[in-house]
């Protein structure tokens, strides 16, 4: 699962992906609507790599709880995050037993729910396997492509240095005419 690039702003819903920066904020793009906005420095915003969820013994970082939530529901799209909070528990028990029930909040499941199936819509949660799968596919690609082969150099290919070089010798000298003076008519 790579998360790298989505974000999450707070008090806007849905998740975006960073596009470009610019000089006061960072130009973002709605995973739902493809809507383009920006995103300045006093947003609260929250990269998807960054966040993690409690455990019992360590933080777990959110790609493997989505990976662990990606197996269970076979790649398809998992509990709506309007459901009941005591099914979305369950689930989230099924994929990480050892979450620490005190310090995850139900609005917090809810909202890993509703992000797990935005991804999922929009194509950005892929398993490591087809992800792997894909770069293999994607290498035979470039080999089968033509190569761009070097050509022969030949007098034309010569540094430009060396062309004007090459020039002075190979062009005959010009002599400037002098005028002469137009001879005076004796009558």
């Amino acid at each position: 699962m790579n998360l790298t690039g989505i974000i999450s702003i707070s008090g806007k819903p849905g998740l975006y992906k960073v596009v470009a920066q610019s000089k006061n904020s960072v130009i973002v793009e709605s995973i739902q609507d493809k809507k383009r906005f920006p995103a300045y420095a006093s947003d609260r915003i929250s990269a998807l790599d960054d966040i993690s969820i409690y455990t019992l013994d360590n933080d777990v970082p959110l790609k493997e709880v989505f990976a662990g939530l990606f197996s269970k529901f076979e790649g398809k799209e998992g509990l709506s995050h309007k459901e009941d909070i005591i099914n979305l528990q369950e689930v989230l028990f099924d994929v990480l037993p050892n979450y620490d029930e005190d310090r995850v909040y139900p609005s917090d499941i809810k909202k890993l729910f509703q992000w797990y199936n935005l991804l999922v819509k929009a194509g950005l949660l892929v398993a490591e396997e087809e992800a792997e799968e894909e770069k293999p596919k994607k290498e035979k690609a470039e080999k089968a492509a033509p190569k761009k082969t070097a050509a022969k150099k030949t007098a034309d290919d010569k540094p430009a240095k060396e062309k004007k070089e090459t020039a002075k010798k190979a062009a005959p000298k010009k002599t400037a005419a002098k005028a002469k003076p137009a001879a005076k008519k004796e009558d």
